[in-house]
């Protein structure tokens, strides 16, 4: 008998509500993450990367900031503020203390593509020649449960993974118990846009082409790519993001949008 995938039509009417959630996301990832990079660049039109990009400048790094990325996956936005972080001190990589930056997945598959992709920048990228990957940690663990002690970190960011958690107040939660004060939450998270026109396009894609060819180049048999358009359609809505983030005791919330608002990146601080 065949596997049963992890999605399929009886449980997406609304993802976000099947109790069994975290395990399946599991199943999904673990499935797709040798494809992942490549779907992610082709199906954002490479606009990922510049959304990874605006959540690194809001974040507003210091010298000795210590970030925490949480749903890390193969480490794009990791390693995104590693590299910022050796750009302030000036390229010289050896200033970064161990562990500096941290990557934590709860889907153990992502954490070696993540390490390697650490390894292939430092062999080939001349600005962090000076870095030796001792200063950045990939880690497995879950958001609503890190493996951290409280206020150890100035940055906790999440990129296109608060729509998969299972309890969102949970894992804000943690989020602020990690933070020191003055410490800041950096949410990248899909959305849907706003301008009925744009979002009708949006839609179209995500749901008639998107699904198609993403699931072709990953050989996909887990739905991973049923559930993305489904899981931003019936996601929390901007709003919704915001007050969960304050009632977690979130300050000076920003909301970021990009790309027609297909993304939004959205920033707190924890006040004290």
């Amino acid at each position: 008998m065949s596997e049963q995938p992890a999605w399929n039509d009886s449980n997406l009417n609304d993802p976000h509500s099947v109790a069994d959630k975290r395990s399946r996301v599991q199943k999904m990832f673990s499935a797709i993450a040798p494809s992942y990079d490549l779907n992610n660049r082709l199906h954002s039109f490479w606009r990922d990367q510049a959304w990874r990009k605006k959540a690194v400048k809001i974040a507003e790094l210091k010298a000795n900031d210590v970030v925490v990325d949480v749903a890390c996956g193969t480490g794009d936005l990791t390693l995104a503020f590693y590299g910022r972080l050796a750009q302030i001190y000036g390229g010289d990589g050896n200033t970064l203390t161990d562990s500096q930056v941290i990557g934590i997945d709860f889907t153990y598959e992502m954490l070696p593509l993540a390490r390697r992709k650490r390894d292939t920048l430092l062999k080939c990228d001349r600005v962090h020649q000076d870095l030796d990957g001792s200063q950045v940690a990939f880690l497995n663990g879950d958001a609503q449960a890190l493996p951290l002690p409280d206020s150890c970190c100035d940055v906790v960011s999440i990129a296109f993974g608060i729509r998969n958690v299972q309890d969102i107040p949970v894992a804000f939660n943690e989020f602020y118990r990690v933070l020191r004060p003055g410490g800041r939450v950096i949410v990248l998270e899909f959305s849907e846009p706003t301008n009925p026109l744009i979002r009708a396009m949006n839609r179209f894609y995500c749901h008639k082409i998107m699904p198609f060819t993403a699931t072709l180049i990953a050989r996909d048999k887990s739905g991973a790519y049923k559930y993305l358009p489904k899981s931003i359609e019936t996601f929390i809505s901007r709003d919704k993001m915001t007050q969960l983030l304050a009632d977690a005791g979130f300050a000076d919330i920003t909301q970021h949008p990009m790309t027609f608002g297909v993304c939004v990146a959205y920033r707190g601080v924890k006040s004290r």
